[in-house]
């Protein structure tokens, strides 16, 4: 069963250490249960990226992958930012190099670059604007009619986008390995075995699974939707992290994991003692993004968050 954890020495720890440094800690809802219990801001991409913008603490402590953090340092410089584990990566930000997008750019002169945020911060830099999974649709209906879009790195996310505005699009061959491992035959066993639930899906699954569920959505959009639907019981197509963040705000209402597969290993690498450390000094990484990458990074980030008014 999915439920609020027990406070422990640690948390209590991270809790005197926070009020000590003027620390803030932001936590993707992918993040394990009692990360999420201990952060200040518990949301999906866009969310996170709204906060880290905001964030006045003079230190963030960012719980999710290492782009996450860079997007809160390229936002927010003037805040320290610390990735509690290193080497908590994302494989789908690494599927495409400055050099792959410098030559699609010259493939395609006249198009446009939408890049999703889960991509590096040189990608950023080299892209007209930036996009999450729960803006990806508004934004890419905001840009000129007459532009193709170049779509970096996630083929599924961009298939969706293609689907939904019908715009002319070229999309890098990336994608999210905990996504790509639901299968159309997951959600039609999950449909039997509660006929009664609603199937919610990430649109970073394909299209042949997309086309099975109900709906489709971000993780923020997920928590909003189950929140406020007269829907009573629900099958989740996305990490598994999710179902602790709804089953707090939704105590009265029934999810299903639609897979234990969906765990991304990258997500669930920081722990109540790597936050410690983080905050005590003794680990963790400090997020440095070159100053002229950052620079043009941040300018695709902006736009995004103008566009996604």
């Amino acid at each position: 069963m999915w439920r609020v954890t027990e406070v422990n020495p640690v948390q209590e720890k991270i809790v005197e250490l926070k009020k000590k440094s003027n620390a803030v800690i932001l936590a993707h809802t992918y993040q394990p249960p009692e990360i999420q219990d201990i952060a200040d801001y518990v949301g999906d991409s866009y969310g996170l990226s709204v906060q880290a913008s905001r964030a006045s603490a003079d230190t963030i402590v960012f719980c999710g992958v290492r782009f996450m953090a860079e997007t809160a340092s390229i936002l927010n410089p003037s805040r320290r930012v610390i990735l509690p584990e290193a080497d908590a990566g994302c494989p789908m930000a690494d599927m495409i190099e400055a050099d792959d997008l410098i030559k699609l750019k010259e493939q395609y002169p006249d198009y446009l670059v939408m890049c999703y945020v889960n991509s590096t911060a040189e990608i950023k830099a080299l892209s007209d604007v930036c996009c999450t999974s729960s803006n990806a649709l508004k934004i890419a209906r905001k840009l000129p009619v007459d532009k193709g879009i170049i779509f970096v790195p996630d083929r599924n996310l961009g298939s969706y986008v293609q689907e939904q505005t019908g715009r002319e699009m070229v999309l890098w061959d990336g994608f999210c390995p905990t996504h790509m491992r639901i299968e159309p035959s997951m959600i039609i066993q999950a449909k039997k075995d509660f006929p009664a639930s609603m199937v919610l899906i990430h649109p970073e699954a394909s299209p042949e699974c997309r086309i099975l569920a109900d709906k489709v959505f971000s993780t923020g959009e997920m928590c909003e939707f189950v929140s406020k639907s007269e829907h009573q019981e629900f099958i989740i197509a996305t990490e598994e992290g999710i179902m602790h963040t709804v089953g707090q705000a939704n105590p009265q209402k029934l999810f299903h994991l639609l897979s234990s597969e969906l765990r991304c290993p990258n997500m669930k690498k920081i722990t109540l003692q790597s936050v410690c450390n983080a905050l005590d000094g003794s680990g963790g990484e400090v997020i440095h993004v070159q100053e002229d990458i950052a620079a043009k990074a941040l300018s695709s980030l902006e736009k995004m968050l103008q566009m996604s008014k």
